[in-house]
């Protein structure tokens, strides 16, 4: 077992459950390793997505197009996470959202069929599924209530409080993306610090 592309999966996984070499040997069988590069397209949106994605470095970032192609992240996914275009994943159909590698990013990622197969093989992945699935989920809720309850300065006071690194790595345009405001208004918030 290559240590050193699966000890940040292994290490997520013994988070939650117990994991023996032969077992965890078998899960790392199911994934493959790639690099993207800086702004690549992962997924294009009207594509069927068919991977999901453990990133190990860099940060993915899943996002629609409005009709007059204004851009709307939807998600970000940092190190030591899963992430993927979830609905057209889950339901094998055309993707709404696109994915893209907004850092050099390293994946190991896992395609549809073999991600279904994983509980066969390996008894602890419903739970750790379960309970990383309802994290994403309930920061999903809190960010979009955020949008609608809480104003910008706030929004951003919360997103310096709980994600500073999403502001220093990620481009300003990505960041107020994020929050849901214009790169002025987050040039306002950041000048007033």
């Amino acid at each position: 077992m290559d240590e050193n592309k699966f000890g940040q999966l292994k290490k997520y996984l013994t988070n939650h459950v117990a994991v023996d070499d032969e077992s965890f040997s078998v899960f790392c069988s199911k994934f493959k390793f790639r690099t993207f590069r800086r702004n690549e397209i992962v997924l294009k949106a009207g594509e069927i997505c068919s991977y999901m994605y453990f990133v190990k470095s860099g940060c993915l970032r899943v996002f629609m197009l409005d009709a007059e192609g204004k851009e709307s992240t939807r998600f970000l996914v940092f190190e030591n996470k899963f992430g993927t275009a979830f609905p057209s994943f889950t339901l094998q159909e055309p993707s709404l959202a696109s994915i893209q590698s907004l850092e050099t990013s390293e994946v190991l990622y896992i395609s549809y069929r073999d991600f279904q197969q994983l509980s066969d093989h390996f008894p602890g992945w419903e739970k750790v599924y379960r309970i990383n699935l309802e994290k994403d989920y309930i920061e999903s809720i809190k960010r979009i209530e955020s949008l609608i309850t809480v104003d910008a300065k706030d929004r951003y006071k919360l997103l310096l409080l709980n994600n500073q690194t999403l502001i220093k790595r990620l481009p300003s345009k990505i960041v107020a993306d994020y929050l849901g405001i214009s790169q002025e208004t987050l040039s306002r918030l950041k000048s007033k610090k």
